[in-house]
């Protein structure tokens, strides 16, 4: 299937404006993300929507392609679906431009998933939690799933509820995941599912995803071993860069 990847990349954040032209490495954040996007296998295309002329100039900059969109999308999902319409390709991924260390693998891993299951609108990932605390983090999704694979649900509650004593987070295969913000969509699906209104569930839970199943539609879920860290502060972009570096050096 010909799968474009398109990472959405906006100036003002408002934890971190300017997110994507931190380039304390010598390279822009953005640029990070793009590389392990070029990375992966079987990746057709890979395209920065963004609608700022500095994140545009960026990208062409180190050779990328980048594709202005419009200034008033209510998510990253409906930017990438604005450049979605406009290309040729079976599968588009939507890969968050704060996600400088994910691995190709992963990225890989999704257009994989929909091959494999003909009958899911989208696909997506997550990897075993390990912690009762990040398990009851509101701040981390959680989703269940039934024996095939497909996400019976997901939540920023911690589920499954364990009625009788504790969470085992050592039984495999494992029975409570950290869903990870990545998808791949089947190109009419994304289209179709960026023109819809906002579910009841959607907005309680603030989850879009959710939205997919409230359509009744299956989201294939494939899980990893290891999440990659992302960047939503300034801080957490410090970590980064000292990860990069540390990996540069044994490189080296």
């Amino acid at each position: 299937m010909k799968t474009a990847v398109i990472i959405p990349a906006r100036y003002a954040s408002s934890r971190l404006p300017g997110k994507p032209l931190l380039r304390e490495t010598g390279k822009y954040l953005i640029q990070h993300v793009y590389e392990r996007a070029c990375q992966s296998r079987n990746i057709d295309r890979v395209i920065v929507a963004t609608d700022d002329s500095r994140i545009m100039a960026a990208v062409e900059s180190f050779g990328g392609q980048s594709i202005m969109t419009r200034s008033d999308h209510a998510s990253g999902t409906d930017r990438v679906a604005e450049v979605a319409e406009g290309l040729d390709a079976d599968v588009i991924v939507n890969l968050q431009g704060d996600e400088p260390l994910i691995e190709p693998s992963a990225i890989e891993l999704l257009p994989d998933l929909l091959e494999r299951n003909p009958e899911a609108a989208a696909a997506t990932l997550a990897v075993p939690l390990t912690s009762a605390e990040r398990w009851q983090n509101p701040n981390c999704t959680k989703v269940v799933c039934d024996d095939r694979g497909r996400a019976l649900y997901f939540s920023r509650s911690p589920i499954p509820h364990v009625r009788d004593g504790q969470p085992d987070f050592n039984a495999r295969p494992p029975q409570f995941l950290q869903h990870l913000g990545v998808y791949a969509y089947r190109r009419a699906f994304l289209l179709r599912l960026a023109s819809m209104e906002p579910v009841p569930l959607e907005q309680l839970e603030k989850l879009e995803q959710l939205r997919i199943l409230a359509l009744g539609r299956s989201i294939q879920v494939g899980i990893v071993a290891h999440s990659s860290p992302g960047v939503d502060t300034y801080e957490d972009y410090r970590e980064f860069v000292r990860i990069y570096r540390a990996l540069s050096s044994r490189a080296a």
